[in-house]
């Protein structure tokens, strides 16, 4: 079992806060692969992830997340949350997540899949 997974989901969401991408991808296990379920197809192997995670951050301005559950069995943890996203152009969305994530035993994340309401987004970016 991976040391302390919640805390290595935690620091990803601090990373995100700072809006690092280094110590966001430091996260990840070489191999990891992020599913933005409703948004695109996932992004497999760190340097996909990479780029999605880019793509993001370019437009961010600042991200904020607010764990409001989180359960972990073994290397898998799983939340509820609310991220709070502000563009650069000023619009702010504010998105219930429920967010699962596995954790290989050096504590890298392998997957991590994220459900959200894009209409929900979009509607608040719009």
């Amino acid at each position: 079992m991976a040391v302390n997974c919640e805390k290595v989901v935690n620091d990803l969401f601090a990373a995100w806060g700072r809006l690092n991408l280094d110590e966001i991808m430091n996260q990840f296990d070489e191999n990891g692969v992020w599913d933005n379920v409703p948004m695109n197809n996932p992004a497999k192997g760190k340097a996909a992830v990479r780029e999605l995670t880019q793509g993001f951050l370019k437009d961010t301005a600042a991200f904020e997340v607010k764990i409001v559950k989180s359960a972990h069995e073994g290397n898998l943890v799983i939340n509820e949350r609310v991220d709070t996203i502000r563009m650069k152009n000023g619009k702010t969305a504010a998105i219930p997540v429920a967010g699962v994530f596995e954790l290989n035993d050096a504590g890298k994340i392998t997957s991590w899949r994220d459900y959200f309401d894009l209409a929900t987004f979009n509607k608040q970016i719009a």
